[in-house]
């Protein structure tokens, strides 16, 4: 090296330190004022950054005059997820969200911090849930305020929220549909589905808000913009509750079916028929050939790849078979293709009356029944099994950085995902959260997650349903 020319020295070891982990470039820094000017250099840790996570929330980075703002965010993220992982005591906060005078029946992250772009600044979340009291609350999880309450309506059924519009969508006993302003409960739009029971989906093409609802009549209709204009509707279970309804990553196929009947298949319906229907032609629309649908999920890194955990041939088995969902057009009509991928037989306790299902990425789907926890790839190897439980698990959530069970044993189960060298992506078993007392409740009902929050919903025993909010700080 040319010591005339010291951006050389510079150059060489930030070339070097390339090779270090994050512990050992912060033990280098502290060498030298050179050597830590180089293990200081934002492009070093901008690298580790994306190597790491493959995204990161460039916003949160702050202005570009913070010096090694990537280092920062870089080190306050890890202390994040490492106090994520262990769980300790001091590592979080847990709020009791009261309220609610009836049964919790679903909540909702509206204003959420996102698993994809996590603002580690400012971790701020709101959750809106609804009750069979007739209201829908919205909490502030990290200080467990209450920001709104909605007029007293019907018993709630069902809620879902679009954070991108900050609206929130209620179902009631009556089959009222009603969407909600998420900063102050104002009333929007009304529209009733006749349903006592609805299931609510709703998603965003080109731009354009649509809400898909599932109904007791076995009908899926769907409704556009804040208005909820009646843009279709279709048959698809002859009588039996629409209970599975979900979307493709691409937006272009809804599936829908019912778990109430064995003998029912689920089916794909192609959603421009839906939200651009035609007056000459029904919607596009197509069975799956398997019967008895237990539980659903797009796999979320493919345009249109279907996991359904389904009855098999054998009388009480099960199976789990993935399918790609796909449409040929000609001059003269459309035709819905659903063909096989793979499949695959289940080993469940038969007395397990919910089956859960998620997918991490290409090749992982979680499930759960009973007490039991199972990660399989997407041909049918088992790569992990918990039982952890006491007692059945209740709801399931899954992003990018854990699996979150809850159970009605009153407690959650954290698990993280790891790669593995010989078995790839899997989870490892962490610790529990604990909800309480079961003198006050029955247990956990539902739990859902953003990157730095759990929320749950315990059951009461006095009716009186409550949320428990556990939020992870630095």
């Amino acid at each position: 090296m040319d010591l005339h020319h010291p951006h050389l020295i510079g150059d060489c070891l930030i070339h070097i330190f390339t090779f270090l982990t994050e512990e050992d470039l912060i033990s280098a820094s502290a060498v030298c004022q050179d050597w830590n000017d180089a293990a200081g250099t934002a492009w070093l840790w901008r690298r580790m950054c994306l190597q790491r996570w493959s995204f990161c929330n460039l916003a949160a980075l702050g202005s570009e005059r913070v010096t090694h703002s990537w280092k920062r965010y870089f080190l306050r993220r890890c202390n994040l997820e490492m106090k994520m992982t262990q769980g300790k005591p001091g590592g979080y906060t847990c709020k009791s969200l009261r309220g609610h005078t009836g049964r919790v029946v679903g909540f909702a992250y509206l204003q959420g911090n996102s698993a994809q772009h996590p603002d580690i600044w400012n971790s701020s979340s709101t959750v809106c849930s609804a009750s069979t009291d007739g209201t829908v609350r919205a909490w502030n999880i990290q200080n467990g305020e209450l920001l709104w309450c909605s007029p007293v309506q019907a018993p709630l059924t069902a809620i879902v929220s679009d954070e991108q519009q900050d609206v929130v969508i209620t179902a009631d006993s009556t089959g009222l549909i009603k969407t909600w302003r998420g900063q102050t409960g104002q009333e929007v739009a009304s529209f009733s589905t006749g349903s006592p029971r609805c299931t609510l989906l709703q998603y965003n093409i080109n731009n354009n808000w649509f809400l898909t609802v599932g109904t007791s009549q076995g009908s899926v209709c769907t409704l556009a913009d804040s208005a909820l204009t009646r843009k279709s509707s279709v048959m698809v279970c002859d009588s039996f509750n629409v209970n599975t309804l979900l979307v493709s990553p691409d937006k272009k196929w809804i599936a829908a079916g019912s778990k109430d009947n064995l003998d029912l298949s689920p089916k794909v319906i192609y959603a421009e028929s839906l939200t651009s229907p035609s007056e000459d032609e029904d919607p596009l629309c197509q069975s799956v050939p398997v019967t008895g649908c237990q539980a659903a999920v797009f796999i979320p890194t493919q345009p249109a790849r279907l996991a359904i955990v389904h009855h098999n041939e054998r009388p009480n088995n099960k199976a789990l078979t993935v399918f790609d969902v796909s449409v040929k057009k000609t001059k003269y009509k459309s035709e819905i293709r659903v063909q096989q991928v793979e499949s695959f037989p289940l080993t469940l306790n038969q007395r397990s009356s919910h089956v859960h299902l998620a997918a991490k990425d290409s090749n992982c789907l979680v499930m759960a029944a009973g007490q039991e926890l199972w990660v399989y790839s997407l041909k049918g190897a088992l790569l992990a099994s918990f039982k952890e439980h006491t007692m059945p698990i209740s709801s399931m959530c899954v992003d990018s950085f854990r699996v979150v069970t809850a159970s009605q044993d009153l407690s959650l189960r954290v698990l993280t995902w790891r790669n593995d060298r010989d078995q790839g992506l899997t989870l490892e078993s962490r610790y529990h959260l604990l909800g309480g007392s079961h003198t006050v409740s029955r247990g956990f009902t539902g739990v859902a997650c953003d990157y730095s929050s759990v929320v749950a919903s315990a059951e009461g025993k006095d009716g009186k349903d409550v949320l428990k909010a556990y939020s992870f700080t630095l």
